[in-house]
């Protein structure tokens, strides 16, 4: 006979068949026995896991997903019930949105104080349903290896996505003989769906065809471990590509078929010949309104093929002439057999007068300025400069991830954690904690405003415990920056509660034992770069950033994507 143990040493036994290594989390009541069971499970012989305290479960979050991202694993966050699981839901949607794979476990009351509005009781099941792939209540032990089982099937598979199990503390307590599962197929639950040949078929046609295709490239490009599949489609096909904020990282940006980023403040040319394509091939992407502008307009001229393993997103926001709906993994190498050897010469030297344009206009000044305060893509610029070819991108919300994802440079695949759906603030500091332990072997910067810092700056006590190499470089314009840029453009310049009076980051890194440095001369900022960039561990660089310093060129909200702007 098997040996009983408790569910929380079950737990601890099925994360590990699932070859769970770090676990981001934060203890509580409800939680409790659990944690008890984590005592032995990261020490001694028993040893299996890092735990990271967080100090905040919104952090222990988006640190699982930074983890993810970069590591290409799912990431773990453990919490308690009530207030505890509440916190999390923001990185639960951010994920749910970012098709970013993680499994939140969190305490609940056992099941006979179910709905009796006991402490620290909420219906996480209920809440998380529709902000997650899956939620569900581990009722009793002997569900557990099941569900531990199914929740990390269905979080990596298919369109990875976030999974929320609720643990009552029975459960947590209660005896049982333990067996590992592995579940790999769930009835209802397609997560590969099978190649169609004929809409392969039916797109190469259509692509031989072109005399002017466009593919645009997603982040489901690099979730499906796909960047070799694309880059021999786009070298036989001769197809020049943009990349959305995501999917930066799918095509390296030195690559010559690479046209720069899409969306509301991507790059000119790509933006423009949208509107001039004949074909356009989307790629793991799902044609965010930030892509398209007003889609009344968008791409009207062509015919549209659409690469997703999703359904769903077929047809939602953009009419696909043709669907391939699988992995890309499969159907990138179907297409390329298919495709003619191509040359789109003339096509893609159209592109250079506006990429030209946009470096005198736009990009030039921001990277180069001759005189005045500092500007964020001149930061940006000497970061990416000055960092090695593996360096990890993480981004938080606002003016600095848009300076940050335009200006950054990008050799290697899983090279950028930021959030685009959800557009969480605070999200940067906690992801960036978690991609220092996805890719250890890797450096990782952070770029955040003064108002994102401060959303979770708690999280320093982390980087301070954990010694976590964080780069993490301050854009302080003073400013809600983003929100500013908007209130000046659309709002006739009422900043309505937008400046802010920021507290000393320099004593705030004293606290906490970190090194520091503030940037206000543009002279000093190439030795302070690089004396951030070789200190062992974690530093905090603060730059002085010019306060109107406005992101460029942008669509305007509600317009078409070619009526880009790239002066204010």
């Amino acid at each position: 006979m098997t040996e009983k143990i408790t569910g929380s040493e079950a737990l601890m036994l099925a994360l590990k068949a699932e070859g769970v290594k770090t676990i981001f989390g934060y203890p509580g009541g409800s939680i409790m026995p659990v944690y008890d069971a984590l005592y032995d499970y990261t020490r001694g012989k028993k040893q299996a896991f890092q735990h990271i305290l967080v100090r905040h479960e919104q952090a222990a979050v988006h640190a699982a997903e930074g983890y993810a991202r970069v590591s290409g694993q799912v990431g773990v966050s453990l919490v308690t019930s009530g207030p505890g699981a509440t916190n999390t839901l923001t990185g639960v949607a951010d994920a749910m949105l970012d098709s970013t794979p993680i499994v939140v476990i969190a305490g609940q009351v056992p099941i006979g104080a179910l709905g009796t509005d006991a402490f620290q009781e909420v219906d996480l099941v209920g809440v998380a349903q529709p902000i997650s792939k899956w939620s569900y209540q581990i009722r009793h032990a002997e569900d557990i290896a099941w569900a531990v089982s199914r929740a990390f099937y269905i979080a990596r598979s298919g369109r990875p996505g976030p999974v929320v199990l609720d643990f009552p503390k029975n459960a947590q307590t209660e005896l049982v003989e333990f067996q590992p599962e592995h579940v790999n197929f769930i009835r209802s639950y397609v997560a590969y769906p099978t190649l169609d040949q004929e809409a392969v078929r039916q797109a190469a046609e259509i692509i031989n065809g072109a005399k002017r295709p466009l593919a645009l490239v997603g982040q489901g490009v690099e979730l499906g471990h796909a960047q070799q599949e694309l880059k021999d489609f786009l070298e036989k096909a001769d197809i020049p590509a943009g990349r959305t904020m995501l999917g930066l990282s799918a095509l390296p940006s030195n690559h010559p078929l690479n046209v720069g980023m899409l969306g509301m403040h991507g790059n000119y040319a790509v933006n423009l010949k949208e509107q001039e394509c004949d074909v356009l091939i989307a790629i793991g992407m799902r044609f965010s309104d930030r892509v398209t502008g007003n889609l009344n307009t968008y791409a009207r001229q062509a015919k549209v093929i659409h690469l997703d393993i999703d359904k769903s997103e077929i047809d939602k926001n953009v009419k696909a002439t043709v669907a391939v709906v699988a992995d890309c993994k499969v159907s990138l190498p179907a297409l390329t057999e298919l495709v003619h050897q191509a040359d789109h010469h003339e096509w893609r030297e159209s592109f250079l007068p506006l990429n030209e344009k946009e470096r005198e206009k736009v990009i030039e000044p921001a990277i180069h300025p001759k005189d005045g305060p500092l500007l964020m893509g001149e930061v940006v610029n000497a970061v990416a400069e000055a960092s090695d070819a593996n360096t990890v991108l993480v981004t938080d919300v606002g003016q600095n991830q848009l300076f940050a994802t335009r200006y950054f440079k990008y050799e290697h695949s899983r090279s950028i954690c930021t959030s685009g759906g959800l557009g969480t603030m605070g999200y940067g500091m906690p992801a960036a904690i978690g991609a220092t332990f996805g890719a250890p072997e890797r450096t990782v910067v952070c770029f955040m405003g003064d108002g994102g810092f401060q959303m979770n700056l708690q999280e320093l006590g982390t980087i301070m415990e954990q010694q976590s190499p964080v780069k993490l470089i301050i854009l302080n314009n003073n400013y809600l920056g983003n929100v500013r840029q908007w209130q000046d453009m659309f709002w006739n310049r009422r900043k309505s509660f937008t400046r802010m009076l920021n507290p000393s980051y320099e004593l705030i890194a004293q606290g906490y034992g970190i090194p520091y440095q503030l940037v206000i001369d543009r002279n000093d900022l190439s030795a302070a770069v690089n004396k951030m960039l070789t200190t062992k561990g974690p530093f905090i660089l603060e730059c002085a950033i010019l306060e109107d310093d406005d992101v460029l060129p942008m669509t305007p909200p509600g317009k078409n994507v070619d009526d880009m702007m790239l002066e204010m």
